[in-house]
């Protein structure tokens, strides 16, 4: 329901310092659960509490609760959201500074718009945006180019590997997600994706025997507070923030933390993670951006369609926002 009045312009932008910095921020704290919980018990840990706590709040604010065809498209959507795409980056990040992983993950919508172009043929490809795919594609090819000197290493090749199928993976359910029926509230059809996408997780963990050897005791205070911070700030209050967000600003507006978020991560990355920033970390970064800020802001043309007005669409899609 849109707002009657528009709100002050402080909770404006707290509500965008908590979604740039917070959501930017996630990666670094994954980076430090994983060096001492298995990554996918962490994922589903972190997935499993932020699900429960709001499905539990929609209920008790009269939200129904998802019909049976809505669950199965929400479990769709979680088996490639979170058991594919966050399985393998909570996995990756054991290898990939997490700097360089939320940009790897910032080409989610290079591979969504090349599924559109030519998979589902929904959209169009022109010259600008054929130019920005290949700026982005050139970026990921620096990250982990082996061929060239930068005068840093490439990232670990399994771990890159990783992102790139978790990026796709994500890509996927981005494009399903608009044919899919999924509950009309966003937070509950956020909550579903993410309380099926944490057990699914933790089944996963179970299968790899990552319960097996694991003590919680022996897990120091600092990755525990990770996994709230995961919790808490990342998924709950940031979520809330965003959602809150594109009730009273332009969807994309508030779609610029997709090009923030990454930004933030490297730096917090090399000022607290020690992770190193050469020559590699900042082209790539710069030629993936480049890339994500251009197809984002191209308006969409359908190949089947007559001219019109172009609307203002969100980098986000439909399903979890990338840094839930």
């Amino acid at each position: 329901m849109a707002a009657t009045t528009r709100p002050s312009t402080w909770k404006i932008l707290l509500a965008f310092a908590i979604i740039y910095f917070v959501w930017g921020s996630t990666f670094l704290a994954i980076r430090i659960g994983v060096r001492e919980v298995p990554p996918l018990l962490l994922a589903g840990m972190r997935f499993f509490a932020a699900g429960i706590v709001l499905y539990a709040w929609m209920r008790a604010t009269g939200t129904a609760s998802p019909s049976r065809r809505e669950w199965a498209s929400a479990t769709l959507l979680a088996a490639l959201i979170f058991l594919v795409d966050y399985g393998l980056v909570f996995w990756a990040e054991q290898r990939v500074p997490s700097g360089i992983t939320a940009v790897m993950l910032a080409t989610i919508p290079v591979f969504t718009a090349l599924a559109e172009i030519l998979i589902l043929r929904t959209q169009r490809l022109t010259f600008r945006l054929g130019i920005a795919l290949l700026v982005g594609l050139a970026g990921v090819g620096v990250l982990v180019s082996r061929s060239v000197g930068f005068g840093d290493a490439p990232i670990e090749r399994s771990g890159a590997l990783a992102l790139v199928v978790g990026a796709i993976s994500w890509s996927l359910a981005s494009v399903l997600s608009r044919k899919l029926s999924l509950p009309q509230s966003k937070v509950m059809s956020s909550a579903a994706q993410m309380l099926v996408g944490g057990i699914l997780l933790l089944l996963a963990a179970a299968m790899f025997g990552e319960f097996r050897g694991f003590h919680a005791r022996e897990v120091s205070a600092r990755a525990w507070l990770a996994l709230v911070y995961l919790i808490v700030a990342g998924s709950i209050v940031a979520f809330t923030a965003y959602v809150w967000l594109i009730h009273h600003e332009s969807p994309t507006k508030v779609g610029t933390y997709a090009y923030v978020n990454p930004v933030i991560a490297v730096a917090l990355g090399y000022f607290l993670g020690g992770e190193a920033l050469g020559a590699r970390t900042v082209l790539g970064t710069f030629l993936v951006l480049v890339s994500v800020v251009v197809i984002t802001t191209t308006p969409k043309k359908k190949i089947a369609e007559k001219e019109s007005p172009a609307k203002e669409t969100a980098p986000a899609n439909d399903t979890l926002q990338k840094s839930i």
